[in-house]
């Protein structure tokens, strides 16, 4: 045991000595493990990104939860029919409150429309920014948590009062160094008074700002804007089993209310956040295949360079090899010194590799969704320690069956 760890000091010495003897060959090596390294972290930090964007992604849409309204998402595959989407009613407000009366299964049916607009405070505007008209158990369903202030209550929603809820970003861009609450914004040209600001949420599957919203009384809403158009009922379920029931009960009320003969198709669509679901999975099968075969194909060539360089050291130092034999040095004891040498080359690559790799998780942040943990960097760190011994392998196996008789001789 003292044996082995005197030969890991040494071998370890000797790697290093080895490596800084030949700097510029060393960086030449250690350059193609950085890119390994920075091609599989950028792949980890990009797949853990849009896996932690999906999770709160669904959980601002709410979960347990269907959507009523005029247009079917467009993420089911297949052709989509807007020509025929278009021609259907438009949801009505009444349809809430008669969904509310016949469910068994629902636990709460809220109903919301949005439009873009500008938001004015003093001389400052926010431009398209979404106003969001809600009910007020709206809040209720999806993750909207307050920051500060309150969320407006039933009564202020039934009777139509002007107050505001703000989004972080939208908070920021009127009020950069001021107290929103108790002041007031103007919509269309009406004064809404801001009871409450949100907490940021962030952006939604890495696209679209969901702190770029305020929300209002539904009545308020429909005072400015009309609810003629764009008018969504959202009916949540206790869970998940409910949900699949659930969507059976809808579906036969809506047609009911919509008074449909059996013979005729549905009028309206039933959407649910599961259809993202569908196709996250088929988009994260893809940037996985692709991100595997690239960092692969990055780290075989990696490796190659690294074995390279090993079998060019191995036979620089063939007089070195037969000394150490001639004094008594062991076969394995060669092995562990070259293989050594090749996992300190690795790993210096993959530390350089982890440090770039921040930085590439921050500009990929920028456009779109990363995130780097520390296992991330322990698995960089493992990969780097297994292409050394891998690749250095058969170079170091090589120095240790070398005989020590021929190595004295080599010029």
């Amino acid at each position: 045991m003292r044996r082995l760890l005197i030969s890991m000091a040494e071998g370890g010495r000797i790697a290093f000595h080895a490596i800084w003897a030949n700097k510029t060959r060393a960086i030449l090596t250690t350059t193609c493990i950085v890119i390994g390294i920075v091609s599989v972290t950028a792949m980890n930090t990009v797949s853990d990104g849009i896996d932690r964007s999906f999770e709160e992604s669904m959980d601002m849409l709410g979960r347990n939860v269907l959507y009523v309204e005029k247009w079917p998402w467009g993420i089911g595959g297949g052709e989509y029919k807007w020509w025929e989407y278009r021609n259907r009613r438009e949801m009505q407000l009444h349809y809430l409150q008669e969904l509310q009366n016949r469910s068994q299964l629902a636990s709460i049916v809220a109903a919301t429309a949005t439009r873009s607009t500008g938001i004015r405070y003093s001389d400052r505007t926010a431009e398209d920014v979404t106003v969001s008209g809600t009910t007020a158990n709206y809040f209720e369903i999806g993750s909207f948590n307050i920051a500060d202030g309150r969320f407006y209550t039933e009564e202020e929603e039934q009777r139509g009062a002007n107050v505001i809820v703000l989004g972080a970003s939208v908070a920021d861009a009127l009020f950069e160094y001021g107290d929103p609450i108790g002041e007031y914004v103007r919509i269309q040209g009406r004064r809404f008074f801001v009871i409450g600001t949100l907490q940021r949420q962030g952006s939604f599957l890495g696209l679209e700002d969901m702190d770029n919203q305020v929300m209002i009384p539904l009545r308020s809403y429909q005072n400015i804007f009309g609810l003629r158009t764009g008018l969504r009922i959202t009916v949540q379920f206790p869970d998940d089993q409910t949900v699949v029931e659930g969507e059976y009960e809808i579906e036969g009320l809506m047609r009911q209310i919509r008074q449909l003969d059996p013979v005729q198709d549905n009028d309206f669509a039933i959407n649910q956040p599961a259809m993202f679901e569908q196709q996250f999975n088929t988009m994260k099968a893809v940037i996985y295949g692709i991100g595997i075969f690239l960092t692969g194909l990055a780290l075989f060539v990696g490796g190659i360079g690294v074995m390279n360089i090993m079998y060019v050291s191995v036979k620089e130092r063939t007089k070195e090899i037969g000394i150490r034999k001639a004094v008594g040095a062991k076969s394995w004891e060669i092995l562990f010194q070259f293989l050594m040498e090749a996992i300190v080359i690795c790993l210096i690559g993959g530390i350089i590799g982890v440090l770039l790799s921040i930085g590439v998780t921050e500009l990929v942040n920028r456009f779109f969704v990363a995130y780097m943990d520390w296992t991330t960097v322990i698995n960089a760190v493992l990969i780097c320690s297994f292409i050394g011994l891998l690749f250095g392998y058969l170079p170091s196996r090589k120095a240790a069956l070398a005989d020590p008789i021929e190595s004295l001789r080599y010029e």
